[in-house]
């Protein structure tokens, strides 16, 4: 029994070969043409020496071609890197460096900051241009770092399905930002992923599902319709498409988040499920659908995760929506799902989503002991998962080894999320333990910014901090220590740091400071630089 993400999707095939299988804007493709375009896209993979164990980027918005390229990798046993789209020059040196890529798929408007990074890397030998689903006509040229087009290597390619067996132990990697600071790629069993990612174990139950239980239930039922809001450079939306790609159900997809759009393709395609990154996604789409206009009634099934969303937009929400059961879920990239909870609107909590604890899901307190959900109510601990966990970091033993933990010989996952254990095996999660940042789904990791900020002629020192932040759940805020009669404005530090991070990694507020907030030994303080941010910024409101 080989529980491989490629067989898995193949089995889906088999089963629904005519269903709709993706849709992003107006384009569409059923089960069967995926197959083939990806069949294709593989045996050139084949062609240029890719197989098992290679890494192969991909760099791309939301788009059918993204799917065929994902599913194209997977198909000839290699690994996909997932490469965040805002990236700049510096962030792709370093992930294209630690993936060891050798290959990478980018959707064309990208060929400049390829043309810049990609010749740097020998064993990046085999790179396919895309067309980007916001920019379909462009035309860069990409035979200078020696890139072709998708249709170019699509050409003359067989589509037949002749791989080979593949193995439930061969490898898929999610990257993360994590709280290093810098992405690190999380290596996981293609059985352990579609254990806890892809639907392979009943999320209420625990039950163990087997190989074909999913593609017989897509032959003998109805399609669902789905609506991830998320972008698929992110692991949670690259694992909803694909359990519900093994499921024979129909993804609809958009290339950039926008709610007005979002409401609409809900009302023309009858949408059923959604899923949104907490406050950031949900309050601009409840906005949009108090304005009028819009029925939204489709939906019975409104998920959240990977950010707050918070108790006062939840009500908003379930006021318009009676009749739809509201999920928020906990989980990360280091340990798949670890809970759920229906969201009731006369018990919802302001201190965090508040779940019930997955099946292999413990709280881990400071000293390693694992709490009892029984007789441990109130006490705060670490989130842990047993049994089907990644094998570790790539390329980084001390990280996993910090992870990836056996307590009395059994192996957990604990990626550092604290939360709070409640009566009736619940969990209110509290957040990173860390002082990592996140941002509307984005986690920002502070000493990052700041090495950048530190870069600026008028930047003695700096910390930086997360605010609360009503659409993005929270934001990014400096508080710098200036230089003798330096001056600096946000807008200014801002423009500076465009070379140097991504946009959502920028400053949103600046607070100067006469001296930067460290005990004796320089350690930053940054409760008290979050008390000067605040006193700050609400004294200017």
């Amino acid at each position: 029994m080989a529980l491989n993400i490629a067989d898995l999707f193949e089995h889906a095939v088999d089963a629904v070969p005519d269903r709709l299988a993706v849709q992003v804007g107006e384009d569409t493709i059923t089960f069967a043409e995926l197959e083939r375009q990806a069949n294709q896209l593989a045996h050139y993979f084949a062609s240029q020496g890719i197989g098992a164990g290679d890494h192969v980027g991909l760099y791309s918005k939301n788009s059918i071609e993204h799917v065929i390229a994902l599913i194209a990798i997977l198909k000839v046993r290699a690994v996909s890197i997932n490469v965040n789209y805002r990236y700049v020059a510096g962030e792709l040196d370093y992930l294209f460096d630690n993936a060891d890529l050798v290959g990478l798929v980018h959707d064309r408007v990208y060929a400049d900051l390829v043309g810049q990074v990609a010749p740097k890397f020998e064993k990046l030998k085999t790179i396919v241009a895309v067309p980007n689903s916001l920019e379909p006509d462009d035309a860069s040229d990409v035979s200078a770092y020696g890139g072709v087009l998708l249709e170019d290597a699509m050409a003359g390619q067989s589509d037949v399905r002749d791989f080979g067996e593949r193995s439930a132990d061969d490898i898929h990697i999610i990257y993360t930002g994590g709280t290093t600071g810098f992405p690190k790629g999380v290596m996981w069993r293609h059985e352990d992923f579609w254990r806890v990612l892809g639907g392979g174990v009943d999320f209420m139950t625990g039950e163990l599902k087997g190989e074909f239980d999913q593609s017989k239930a897509a032959a003998e039922g109805a399609s669902l319709i789905t609506l991830p809001l998320s972008p698929l450079m992110h692991g949670g939306a690259q694992a909803s498409l694909l359990m519900h790609l093994f499921a024979g159900q129909l993804t609809i997809m958009e290339p950039k988040f926008d709610p007005v759009r979002t409401w609409e393709l809900i009302d023309e395609h009858k949408v059923q499920m959604i899923f949104m990154t907490g406050d950031a996604m949900a309050r601009p789409l409840i906005e949009a659908y108090e304005e009028g206009g819009f029925d939204g009634q489709s939906l019975f099934a409104i998920a959240s995760s990977a950010a707050i969303f918070s108790k006062a937009v939840k009500e908003r929400w379930m006021a318009k929506f009676p009749n739809a059961v509201f999920t928020d879920s906990v989980g990360s990239s280091e340990t798949g799902f670890q809970g759920t909870g229906l969201q009731d609107a006369s018990a919802l909590s302001t201190d965090g989503p508040v779940v019930t604890i997955g099946h292999g899901s413990v709280v881990i307190d400071d000293d390693d002991n694992i709490l009892d959900p029984a007789t441990d109510v109130g006490k705060t601990g670490r989130t842990a998962r047993a049994g089907h966990v990644p094998v570790g970091y790539y390329k980084d033993p001390v990280k996993s080894a910090k992870t990836f933990i056996e307590i009395d010989g059994v192996r957990y996952s604990i990626p550092g999320d604290y939360a709070r254990i409640e009566e009736g095996n619940r969990l209110t999660l509290l957040g990173r333990g860390s002082n990592c940042v996140n941002t509307g789904g984005e986690k920002v990791y502070p000493e990052e910014v700041e090495m950048a900020v530190k870069g600026h002629a008028a930047v003695y020192d700096v910390l930086v901090v997360g605010l609360p932040d009503e659409k993005y759940g929270q934001s990014v805020h400096a508080v710098v220590e200036l230089r003798d009669d330096a001056s600096l404005e946000l807008d200014e530090l801002r423009d500076y740091l465009r070379a140097h991070l991504s946009g959502y990694k920028l400053p949103r507020g600046l607070t100067i400071v006469p001296q930067i907030p460290r005990n004796a030994t320089g350690k930053a303080q940054y409760p008290q630089a979050k008390e000067f941010a605040l006193a700050d910024r609400d004294g200017k409101e």
